[in-house]
């Protein structure tokens, strides 16, 4: 099968109405391999319903959405787009709080559903290095041994962080990640995606326009379910549109 596009996620017409409002309403864009992009807009813009839409979660009216070129993901369900890798970091962080931060990434690692036989699971050495590296990644090497529920509001999300990396996600869609860190937490976001983004495609959602502009990337601005405006920072923070709808509150 020849890839339609040379982009790794397109979404093209996209159209989805929940009792006759339009949550998206004809929405075009595409992300490129390797590539991180912002995604921001009012409440209300669409920016959940799009990931909904790209992990499964809904299915759109209208509109084709394409990954890796090949796969039409609105005919999948959720297990199906999780195998294909994309995986969704949630806003509230989702780890399991009465085990340690290795633990947790250790089960993260144990649940990549093309792996082991989980009942002879037993840690070897190449898994042992790979939870090593994700510490480093997601810089909690030095509370490996702590219970996650005693890690503060940005340990948790970047533990969770972790744990997706530990599926080896192609794309990794990442919402509001900042919401509630502090401003050191939040500069070492910055830094833990960038270094993500290094081997793997980012799309983070994010309303901290400070934080936008740290990650120093493409952005997409949103609207009423559709693209407003796309360029870098300065390009969509002067649009006079963006402007009026969204950042001159």
């Amino acid at each position: 099968m020849e890839a339609l596009t040379t982009a790794l996620l397109y979404l093209d017409g996209v159209t989805v109405s929940f009792d006759g409002f339009k949550a998206l309403n004809n929405l075009s864009f595409a992300i490129e391999p390797g590539e991180m992009r912002a995604i921001i807009g009012p409440n209300g813009a669409g920016k959940t319903t799009m990931m909904d839409v790209v992990t499964g979660k809904t299915r759109p009216d209208l509109g084709e959405v394409t990954f890796d070129g090949l796969h039409n993901l609105t005919r999948l369900d959720e297990a199906e787009i999780a195998e294909l890798g994309i995986g969704r970091k949630f806003q509230k962080p989702t780890v399991f709080e009465s085990h340690t931060v290795y633990d947790n990434l250790e089960l993260a690692l144990k649940s990549d559903r093309r792996a082991r036989a989980a009942l002879w699971w037993r840690e070897t050495t190449d898994e042992r290095r790979r939870i090593e590296q994700l510490l480093e990644i997601i810089r909690l090497t030095a509370v490996r041994d702590r219970l996650a529920a005693s890690l503060s509001h940005g340990q948790r999300q970047w533990l969770e962080i972790g744990m997706l990396l530990a599926q080896e996600p192609k794309l990794l869609l990442v919402d509001e990640p900042v919401a509630g860190m502090t401003d050191a937490e939040t500069r070492q976001t910055a830094e833990l995606l960038k270094e993500i983004n290094r081997d793997r495609t980012v799309i983070v959602v994010e309303h901290d326009m400070a934080f936008v502009r740290d990650l120093d990337v493409k952005v997409t601005c949103l609207h009423e379910g559709s693209v407003l405006a796309e360029g870098t920072i300065d390009q969509v923070s002067s649009n006079e549109r963006v402007v009026e709808v969204y950042l001159g509150r």
